[in-house]
């Protein structure tokens, strides 16, 4: 699955999308109390549609996120987590488990539910990465749970020639195929590390949904200056044919979003997300009577 780093060509943007806002992100906790910041939250669903939520969580102190997230469930949409640094065991009540470690990814389709743990396999050290949920259409919210764990060197990567050391998770950069694809929100996610004053290049379809995540360092995106620990959300400009982003004086790294809008109503009862309050009642019914199964010991 893995495509050896090589130097590519740069994709043709003749004219670069534009930063529409800036978003500092909500520092909150979930779980059993990980602090995280809260990038992509509820009042921008619609705006980024079809994402649901963008949180990135960092620490090396164990207190922050040792209790990790017990069983919860979920019902309607996919995660994705990408660890950056650290160890997370997952385990559902589908049957599926496995191990996050550094550079992985998991992803997981709820569907019609699961309920499942994400729990860390380290007393001590850094834990870094992030959680997005994307969601499903209507017509595949009650589909069958699926789960896929990929190491680090299972991630198609590339290098262009500029130096820029591109992952990519979902979708295709630069003739290179991600890890998953899905037809309905024809996600792309990129994780882009970038040489001090390097550029980056990338075409996005007119019609999607786009943001990017600066992780480290700062960057410009479409000529605007992003600092670290900001998302820039990327105007709609039907002019544009992609996305431009440099480096400033030191290097960046920074993830970059985009996606089909789905354009259907979306109805949100915390782990659930569906497309109407009936449907949110009848998750939370199937929920309080066991037809979500629980975690096997």
């Amino acid at each position: 699955m893995s495509d050896t780093k090589q130097q590519r060509k740069s994709e043709d943007v003749t004219r670069s999308r534009s930063v529409e806002r800036l978003v500092a992100g909500q520092a909150t906790s979930d779980g059993a109390g990980v602090k995280l910041t809260r990038v992509l939250t509820q009042p921008l669903q619609r705006r980024l549609d079809p994402f649901l939520m963008l949180d990135a969580f960092g620490s090396n102190d164990p207190g922050d996120y040792i209790a990790g997230f017990p069983d919860h469930p979920h019902r309607g949409f996919e995660t994705v987590t990408y660890m950056i640094a650290g160890r997370m065991r997952h385990r559902d009540s589908a049957g599926h488990e496995g191990l996050l470690e550094n550079g992985g990814v998991q992803w997981m389709t709820a569907g019609s539910g699961v309920v499942h743990s994400e729990l860390p396999e380290q007393e001590e050290g850094v834990m870094e990465g992030f959680q997005l949920w994307l969601n499903l259409p209507g017509r595949d919210k009650m589909c069958a749970p699926w789960y896929r764990d990929f190491a680090a060197g299972d991630l198609p990567t590339f290098t262009t020639g500029a130096g820029a050391e591109v992952t990519v998770i979902a979708g295709e950069s630069h003739g290179v195929a991600g890890a998953v694809t899905r037809d309905a929100t024809a996600p792309l996610y990129l994780d882009i590390h970038l040489p001090a004053g390097a550029r980056f290049a990338q075409s996005l379809p007119a019609g999607h949904n786009a943001f990017v995540y600066v992780y480290r360092g700062d960057a410009s995106v479409g000529g605007t200056r992003v600092a670290v620990q900001r998302m820039a959300i990327l105007a709609n400009d039907a002019a544009a044919d992609g996305v431009v982003i440099e480096a400033g004086e030191a290097p960046a790294r920074v993830l970059l979003i985009a996606g089909q809008p789905l354009g259907e109503p979306i109805a949100q009862y915390g782990p659930f997300v569906m497309n109407t309050q009936a449907e949110i009642h009848q998750a939370l019914a199937d929920y309080r009577d066991g037809r979500f199964a629980p975690i096997a010991g």
